[in-house]
């Protein structure tokens, strides 16, 4: 399994790698890879769970806790539930939305797909998405798997980031190019 270096490089990537090494050991990577994305979710949602995660106030009996109810809740998998407990138990929660990004990456990568951020001005169509999705497909000759956002300050266009490549096709920049170009 090739592995880029910045991923192992940082803390983050280093537990993510673990984390995957593991769940495929076990055959259980696409269960896993659920699990983060469920939670991903609950920590987007929960301003008290982001909190939990990040609060240095609370030791480590007290984390491990909270974070093994809220696995129960969310019906995570073992191994899940393992890892967010050396997590806890290693002071390491707070980087868990980072580690969460780095194994999506190790996951996608072995599947032989890319990951690709769209920001548009206003939400895309079902049809809009795809047609996008073929094309960077097309462009970078492996799947591209498409996370969409919206930012109404775009004004219009996209932003699409691919890995390190961002192509910039908002109106805010043109506009700010040639608010540029005019001042000489």
């Amino acid at each position: 399994m090739e592995i880029s270096a910045g991923i192992q490089a940082s803390l983050a990537g280093r537990y993510a790698v673990a984390l995957f090494e593991l769940a495929a050991e076990d055959g259980v990577v696409s269960a896993v890879e659920s699990d983060l994305e469920t939670l991903s979710a609950a920590l987007a949602e929960s301003s008290e769970l982001a909190s939990l995660i990040t609060n240095p106030q609370l030791g480590r009996t007290a984390k491990a806790g909270a974070i093994e109810q809220v696995a129960k809740l969310l019906e995570l998998n073992t191994l899940t539930r393992r890892f967010l407990g050396v997590l806890a138990e290693n002071r390491r929660l707070a980087e868990l939305p980072r580690m969460i990004r780095a194994f999506r990456d190790i996951a996608a990568a072995q599947r032989g797909e890319v990951s690709a951020d769209v920001i548009s001005a206003h939400p895309l169509t079902e049809d809009q998405l795809s047609t996008l999705k073929a094309k960077l497909t097309a462009r970078e000759g492996r799947t591209v798997k498409l996370t969409s956002s919206v930012d109404p300050d775009m004004l219009g266009g996209l932003i699409v980031t691919i890995g390190s490549k961002r192509i910039d096709g908002s109106i805010r920049t043109r506009l700010n190019a040639l608010t540029q170009a005019m001042k000489g």
